[in-house]
């Protein structure tokens, strides 16, 4: 029973044989706002099929399609949005200098497509919902035969204005797809509460429409991808509304901090669903599967992107493995120290234990940045399953032959230089998280069957125990079921370390963690929020999520946290003076103040040539919690669009 994934490849070979049978074969090559009359468009289930598959690929983006390596803006680069997001944030660093959207100097575009201001596919949708009553007649105007085509549309409405609320803040609510004269296109923005609550109002008839629909043999949307959606709107302005005293809307975020738990504990009794835990290292198999998840036994995955290779693939995994940014400025660098420091010692507690800033008391577990990649030593097991160690995995691949050896291929050391054209990491910090270590994947191109996981259980879980611990209802059997069984999977030793069990009443201390949150941040974070915090931060590191948390919890002033990547020790120095150029070792040369530059502890300063920024320290602007809009639309007679505050345009 298929009753968890998009199947994309089912669904376009369906249409191809659809359009051969049907009465109408272009209908799917009609433009809504052109080309289909009200009359005779969406008239049978076969054209509404057809109608809403165009949108699929619209916003189940997965790991897009071909050579993948098309931007999902506002992005600073292009590939899979679920890859390329985190570079965003401060969890990855690219080669080269730091992109202007992330120094204070991006100027607001004259179109809106830099920025994701775009309508055309809510025009489509609108289209959908307004016309879907066409087919009345062919079902023996039986309404509730439409309900799962009308709820598949909902759920659509519901993806798109979520995105629009998380990037812009207010913008119009439209209820009907417009044409060039309509008086709509120079609406007002609506205030976020009209479209916050509207949203929720969409996403509960998505919800109300594909009731009973929670396994449909087809892959199409479900009730589960619904409840699912809500629930990660509901936890995004509950907890927006919570930190952003600004808006003065506190008292209001109780209800969608309620909304997005109701729908979590309605995923989890279900019972359909559970953490994928196969294997030594499932966190990490987990991604790497190239079927869809029933037949991988992955009941993890609620809504994923699967791909046949044939109808249509992509080449994610190609420049994933060569961590190639040559052409079309693909996703190409690492992870940052920062991300690497939030990971927990195997024992359940943080890497320091005590002390202040310069003077802190380590975790006798942890073993310092002195050695050859010995901070990832004695971590949390996720951290492995995530940044390459050097002699496991993605060190020891050829990806000519496929071959995972040690005696046959040697070690090869990742790239440090922050300004060759790809295959550098910059900060040493290799990431293996969708990396697949699978030849035939890497030849296929623009054919790769890597599927890509939208909606899973895991996230579920970390929603559920962040929207009650904002509430205030969180209890230890909240986290038992919720933290504690993520930390099971992710390879924990209970029976060895009982600490490494989050504690309601005892959450470890983190002097650094701490120091951080209180320096950047304009408000208090209770130790047991920042545990789930972090708890969220390494589980969906590099699945699209690290940016939108920032924005929410009013947190983009820990991007001014500086971006640094490893120690360069003089271990590490030896290492990479160009004598070690052939297996058993391959380190190319890497010099300092010319490759690579290091701050006053000999630790990789990301960006270090940057124009903008000193010493591999971003920059924030509060304004900057909202994209601008662009300046084209600001300009045509008779608008009444308002520039969001700080960018170039506002009023």
């Amino acid at each position: 029973m298929k009753k968890n994934i998009f199947r994309f490849i089912v669904m376009a070979a369906a249409t191809s044989l659809l359009l051969t049978q049907s009465c109408n074969d272009k209908f799917l090559q009609l433009s809504p706002e052109t080309d289909l009359s009200r009359e005779n468009s969406l008239r049978t289930e076969t054209e509404l099929t057809l109608y809403l598959n165009n949108l699929y690929a619209s916003y189940i983006l997965g790991h897009g399609t071909g050579w993948a390596d098309a931007k999902v803006n506002p992005n600073v680069v292009g590939g899979s949005h679920l890859l390329a997001s985190d570079f965003m944030t401060d969890n990855m660093v690219r080669y080269g200098n730091i992109d202007r959207m992330l120094d204070n100097t991006f100027i607001p575009p004259n179109a809106g497509t830099s920025v994701d201001w775009t309508w055309e596919n809510l025009r489509s949708v609108n289209y959908f919902i307004q016309h879907y009553t066409n087919a009345l007649p062919a079902v023996n105007n039986d309404m509730t035969r439409l309900n799962k085509y009308l709820g598949e549309a909902y759920f659509f409405k519901s993806m798109d204005y979520y995105r629009k609320l998380m990037l812009f803040g207010d913008v119009p609510w439209l209820s009907s797809d417009l044409n060039i004269d309509s008086k709509e296109l120079y609406k007002p923005r609506d205030k976020r509460t009209v479209v916050a609550d509207s949203l929720m109002k969409t996403i509960d008839m998505a919800i109300a429409g594909l009731e009973g629909i929670n396994g449909r043999p087809d892959g199409r949307i479900n009730q589960d991808m619904a409840l699912f959606l809500k629930a990660r709107i509901g936890l995004f302005e509950g907890s927006f509304r919570t930190y952003h005293n600004e808006l003065s809307l506190q008292s209001t975020a109780k209800s969608f901090l309620e909304a997005s738990v109701d729908a979590c504990e309605k995923i989890i009794a279900s019972g359909r669903y559970q953490l994928y835990a196969t294997g030594d290292s499932p966190y990490w198999k987990m991604f790497t599967f190239k079927k869809d998840p029933t037949s991988d036994g992955n009941k993890e995955a609620i809504l994923a992107r699967v791909y046949d290779g044939t109808v249509v693939g992509h080449a994610t995994q190609r420049y994933w493995d060569q961590n190639n940014s040559l052409s079309g400025a693909r996703p190409a660098g690492g992870a940052t120290r920062g991300l690497v420091d939030e990971y927990l010692c195997i024992d359940g507690k943080p890497i320091y234990s005590s002390g202040s800033a310069g003077n802190y008391t380590a975790n006798p577990l942890f073993k310092g940045y002195d050695g050859l990649w010995s901070e990832l030593e004695n971590r949390d097991p996720r951290l492995k399953q995530t940044i390459n160690y050097p002699g496991e995995n993605r060190s020891l691949f050829n990806r000519t032959d496929g071959t995972t050896s040690l005696e046959k291929n040697g070690i090869t050391y990742p790239r440090l230089s922050y300004n060759v054209g790809g295959g550098t990491t910059v900060t040493g910090y290799l990431p293996i998280k969708h990396w697949m270590g699978d030849r035939p994947e890497n030849e296929a191109t623009t054919n790769g069957q890597q599927t890509a996981i939208e909606f899973r259980y895991g996230e579920v879980l970390l929603m559920l125990a962040e929207a009650k611990a904002i509430l205030g209802t969180l209890t230890q059997n909240d986290l038992d079921r919720t933290i504690n069984l993520l930390r099971q999977r992710a390879g924990f030793d209970f029976a060895k370390y009982p600490g490494s069990k989050l504690e309601l009443g005892n959450p470890p201390a983190d002097p650094r963690l701490d120091e951080i949150y209180a320096t950047k941040l304009d408000y208090a974070v209770s130790p047991i929020i920042r545990e789930i915090r972090r708890e969220r931060r390494v589980e969906m590191v590099l699945e699209d999520r690290r940016y939108e948390d920032l924005m929410r919890w009013k947190a983009g002033n820990l991007m001014t946290v500086p971006l640094r990547g490893m120690k360069f020790t003089a271990e590490k120095g030896k290492l990479y003076d160009g004598t070690h150029t052939a297996k058993p070792i391959i380190a190319l040369k890497e010099e300092v103040n010319k490759d690579i530059f290091l701050d006053n502890n000999g630790f990789i300063i990301a960006y270090p040539r940057s124009a903008n920024i000193s010493n591999g320290t971003a920059l924030w602007a509060d304004y900057r919690y909202y994209w601008p809009l662009p300046l084209y639309d600001l300009t045509l007679e008779g608008n009444q669009l308002v520039q969001n505050p700080g960018w170039l345009g506002a009023k």
